[in-house]
């Protein structure tokens, strides 16, 4: 099998400061993506930029902000981008096909599986991928933050040996170096943590809607997964193998995980929690560093309405958020057993299936 890679594209690699597409930039990745298929690699390309590309061509002064508006704008800009990509690619025989997705397509496993599947003949084929939010239906509250999060869930479906995050910012800075002269740029990390998230900022760009904060986002799924990652800036020709190779203008995450199957990638990134579970610290350490199940003791409140076989979160006192699992006990029969040891819950429910409330096979964790 060739090496996977997923390449992202922001709206502002793709776009002029005032909106509109730019097709010298689209050019440039075309080349740059073509020089990784034939250096042996197989990539996969997501890419932003519908919104921006369609705004002033539907006939807005400036990039709309109700949802409509965008929904058209993005239905107007997608054939336009398409178009780009397509004809830039066909001057390296290179041939593209459209994959449109919403992040409910990735909550519904037996659409995910059927993504999957079209994702991987295409690859068959020698047909590169583009895949995109599907703007024009999906909905703000849903929408995956500039394609970063749409680029890792990719990432993990399809395995990357790689995802390369491109944007107009040369990596992660310890401070906005627009604003900072002292500010120094961070190489690499080992582990996502509170403070990196702390020293991110909002969204980079008057045409994007993802900034530094959606891209350590995107990078912790994707390394949970066992997908490193990049996030920096290529504008140069072979900077895109450069930055494949280790020595990119940008910062390099590492990969905590392994490829996880699909199962699993549907418990941690696709499902909907239908509740939560607040556990004790001795129940933290045996889910995150013991690899054992959850047991009633450690449970210590139980929030939701939720049922046996549905996902639920589990969180620490403080609220971070340790992981997903499918929970074996109804929100009520659970609230009658919260924090007892195994034999009183036997006594107590009168139960002989398994004891755990969340199997060890039923759960992933989510903590870097």
């Amino acid at each position: 099998m060739l090496r996977r890679i997923v390449v992202k594209i922001g709206s502002s690699s793709l776009t002029s400061s005032e909106g509109g597409l730019n097709r010298d930039a689209v050019r440039y990745f075309a080349a740059e993506l073509a020089g990784l298929i034939r250096a042996g690699y197989q990539p996969l390309l997501v890419t932003s930029g519908a919104v921006a590309a369609g705004f002033r061509e539907i006939g807005y002064p400036e990039r709309p902000k109700l949802l409509h508006e965008k929904q058209a704008a993005a239905a107007v800009g997608q054939a336009l981008l398409m178009q780009a990509y397509r004809e830039a690619l066909a001057e390296h025989r290179v041939s593209a096909a459209q994959v449109l997705l919403t992040r409910s397509d990735f909550q519904n496993r037996k659409r995910t599986g059927n993504a999957s599947m079209a994702i991987e003949e295409l690859l068959r084929q020698g047909v590169l991928p583009i895949i995109n939010e599907n703007d024009t239906v999906s909905l703000d509250e849903l929408k995956f933050g500039d394609n970063d999060t749409l680029s890792a869930l990719v990432a993990n479906l399809i395995k990357a040996e790689h995802l390369l995050i491109l944007t107009d910012m040369d990596g992660l800075y310890t401070k906005d170096p627009r604003l900072d002269p002292n500010a120094t740029r961070i190489a690499r990390v080992a582990e996502i943590t509170g403070d990196l998230y702390a020293i991110a900022g909002g969204a980079g760009s008057a045409v994007g809607t993802g900034g530094m904060r959606s891209k350590i986002d995107a990078a912790k799924i994707a390394s949970i997964g066992g997908v490193p990652v990049f996030v920096g800036k290529v504008g140069e020709p072979g900077d895109l193998l450069a930055a494949l190779r280790g020595d990119g203008r940008g910062t390099y995450f590492e990969a905590h995980g392994s490829a996880l199957p699909r199962k699993k990638q549907w418990l941690g990134f696709f499902s909907t929690p239908f509740g939560t579970l607040t556990v004790d610290a001795g129940a933290e350490e045996a889910l995150i560093h013991g690899g054992r199940s959850l047991l009633p003791v450690g449970v210590k409140c139980a929030t939701g309405h939720f049922h046996t076989g549905d996902v639920v979160e589990v969180v620490n006192p403080g609220g971070e958020v340790l992981g997903r699992g499918i929970v074996n006990y109804d929100a009520e029969q659970l609230q009658e057993i919260l924090g007892l040891p195994s034999g009183e819950v036997i006594k107590k429910l009168e139960i002989v299936h398994r004891l755990e409330v969340i199997h060890r096979d039923e759960w992933i964790s989510l903590k870097s």
